[in-house]
């Protein structure tokens, strides 16, 4: 026995029967785009919605051996063993390929377990004694896989539709924190662009024949500039290659991920963007510090440290129900400090910084708005980092346990 893919698109297909696993059957070949006609005296709920719909033709009545003229295949599921057995005879007698739910061994094709991630469809079909409980127990392992990313999905051959690009927000650092949409992704990478930052441990687990370019940015330090990123992304789809721009965080989160995006529209490129972790949220979290904490916090307002504190995070900063979290502060962080005071923020409001979130050498330091620069620098806090100002950033908070009467789901 062999396993084909067989395109059933526009083509003449035969079902018979008009029950459960009929429904199911015609419903999977009328979304491959066949021409299904159902044969069977009555239809269940799902084949009349499927009729009602114009996704499948019905004509009501037993199955005649005329009703084979000009298919390419037949799917007889009756329920009825004789019947199916004379479907299969008759289909055999015209060469039709033909599945014979009632009796798998008895038909000339066989309908396999299958899963689907983008365009690689995967079958699972016994070749001996027909064993459909261990078929899908097997695809089911393998559409596990798959949708993990933890099959190489690349082609060998470029598509003849062209490239594309990826933007991908690999979260703040750990490799469990890439969701699974960005493993997906980076199985079907040709060429993947990445920054300093970010997930880059999985780097080491994607196909060999995979090229990596290398244009993290630091501090003061730009080696690639962007316009050359967004050249390269597009120069790469254009010559037939899947394209993904592995980036920290969430690639929209303070990050040129809009940038990037444009530039390949302009390009005629197809992109798409898989989100992320924004470190602005998983970081603090990880520090134990709950940013909304529903009897202290009532807002939350993230903002980027490159130029101080904007008139929004002013505000924020002064309101005592609020928390600021800052992005790339570090640099800055006495300035941060003391504008959030001019601000009218507390000098003792607490503060915390929390470096190289997510990985093995995640550090906290935490300290008050007046303080917490010398401490900083005292203990060598150095980017990438993230600043989180306000009353849960006091270390150890948890703050007091809302009352009962509010406490919701």
């Amino acid at each position: 026995m062999t396993l084909l893919g067989i395109d059933v698109s526009e083509r003449a297909v035969l079902v018979v029967g008009g029950g459960p696993v009929a429904a199911w059957r015609a419903r999977s070949l009328a979304d491959d785009g066949a021409d299904v006609l159902v044969v069977a005296p009555h239809l269940c709920d799902d084949l009349e919605k499927l009729r009602d719909a114009g996704a499948v033709r019905w004509r009501a009545g037993e199955v005649v051996e005329a009703d084979l003229a000009g298919v390419w295949l037949v799917h007889t599921a009756t329920g009825h063993a004789r019947v199916d057995e004379a479907v299969s005879a008759w289909a055999a007698e015209r060469r039709i390929w033909c599945v014979n739910a009632s009796d798998a061994s008895q038909g000339t094709a066989r309908t396999p377990a299958t899963t689907q991630v983008g365009d690689v469809l995967v079958g699972v079909v016994s070749t001996g004694e027909p064993d459909p409980g261990r078929s899908k127990r097997i695809r089911d392992h393998f559409a596990g896989e798959l949708r993990e990313g933890r099959v190489s999905l690349r082609r060998e051959r470029a598509g003849a539709s062209g490239g594309r690009v990826v933007l991908v927000g690999g979260g703040p650092g750990d490799v469990d924190l890439l969701t699974i949409g960005g493993r997906r992704a980076l199985a079907e990478a040709d060429v993947v662009v990445t920054d300093r930052l970010g997930p880059t441990g999985v780097l080491a687990e994607l196909d060999p024949g995979v090229e990596v370019i290398h244009v993290g940015k630091a501090p003061g330090n730009h080696p690639v500039p962007q316009d050359e990123i967004n050249r390269i992304l597009v120069e790469r789809a254009q010559r037939g290659q899947v394209v993904v721009r592995l980036k920290g965080g969430d690639s929209y989160i303070f990050g040129r991920g809009g940038e990037e995006v444009l530039a390949c529209r302009k390009a005629g490129i197809p992109v798409e963007v898989v989100p992320g972790v924004s470190s602005a949220l998983a970081v603090p979290t990880l520090a134990g510090i709950s940013l909304t904490y529903r009897a202290v916090a009532q807002t939350l307002v993230v903002t980027t440290g490159h130029e101080g504190l904007d008139p929004a995070a002013r505000a924020a900063v002064g309101h005592e129900g609020a928390t600021l979290v800052v992005l790339m502060g570090v640099s800055l962080l006495r300035r941060i400090a003391g504008e959030a005071i001019e601000s009218g923020a507390d000098p003792s409001t607490p503060v915390a910084i929390v470096e190289r979130g997510s990985t093995p050498t995640q550090r906290a330091t935490y300290g008050r708005l007046d303080t917490i620069a010398d401490r900083a620098e005292a203990a060598g806090v150095r980017a990438p980092a993230v600043i989180v100002i306000g009353a849960v950033a006091a270390d150890g908070f948890l703050g007091p346990t809302p009352p009962d009467d509010t406490i919701t789901g």
